[in-house]
């Protein structure tokens, strides 16, 4: 009876030890671990959404963007968009000969929302500046889900590309930078020593009049 009581206690403590080593263990794999690095870059969407101002006008960004550099930000839009000609729409439409075009039209039919076809008007570069940086400020109810660009540059690089891609619009003239505060200040200063060069000169020629008073005879010792 007792060698019988004893397997069994000690079964029962072997199944304990391997219940709770089967519990430790699912925990250990079953475990949530966010990677290091994501996958892929997914737009912050509080920094899309009005974020990304840039002290640099617009025509001079567009000026040293770069073409292939937007087609590499455009890939963050292929997942919807198409972009060659004659391209089929997608979740969005194709996006051929976009900027030029009368905004929220045309595209073989795709179905825009009201916000963008109601607008009005049509796809500049300061348009499309302001839509990329986000869509649901620049045209509230849009059907359009991505936050927007956060980066000023990524914009640029992203419209030069666009613009390459059917509309071949001639890019804005850019804005001359405007000459620094400091460089002035250099100049006023220069001008100082010329104001003090002058006012020898203004002694000097009193020094003559007064040499010719002085050599001139008194007129009450002429009549004596």
């Amino acid at each position: 009876m007792d060698n019988r009581n004893n397997t069994i206690a000690g079964w029962a403590l072997f199944a304990g030890i391997c219940a709770l080593g089967l519990t430790i263990g699912s925990q250990m794999l079953f475990a949530s671990h966010n990677p290091e690095k994501p996958g892929y870059p997914i737009e912050d969407a509080e920094a899309g959404a009005g974020g990304g101002e840039s002290a640099v006008p617009l025509p001079n960004l567009l000026a040293a963007a770069d073409v292939a550099k937007g087609e590499a930000v455009f890939a963050k839009c292929a997942a919807c968009h198409t972009i060659n000609s004659g391209g089929a729409n997608g979740i969005g439409p194709n996006l051929f000969g976009t900027l030029g075009e009368e905004i929220g039209h045309g595209k073989h039919g795709f179905a825009f929302s009201a916000a963008l076809s109601g607008m009005g008007g049509s796809w500049d570069f300061e348009k499309m500046n302001a839509w990329l940086t986000s869509p649901r400020k620049f045209a509230p109810g849009t059907k359009m889900s991505f936050a927007g660009l956060s980066s000023p540059e990524d914009r640029a690089n992203l419209i030069v590309y666009l613009n390459a891609q059917g509309s071949n619009l001639p890019l804005p003239a850019a804005e001359a930078a405007a000459a620094p505060a400091e460089g002035a200040a250099p100049a006023a200063e220069g001008a100082a020593p010329a104001a003090e060069g002058a006012a020898p000169a203004a002694e000097g020629a009193a020094a003559p009049a007064a040499d010719a008073a002085a050599a001139a005879p008194a007129p009450a010792e002429a009549k004596k």
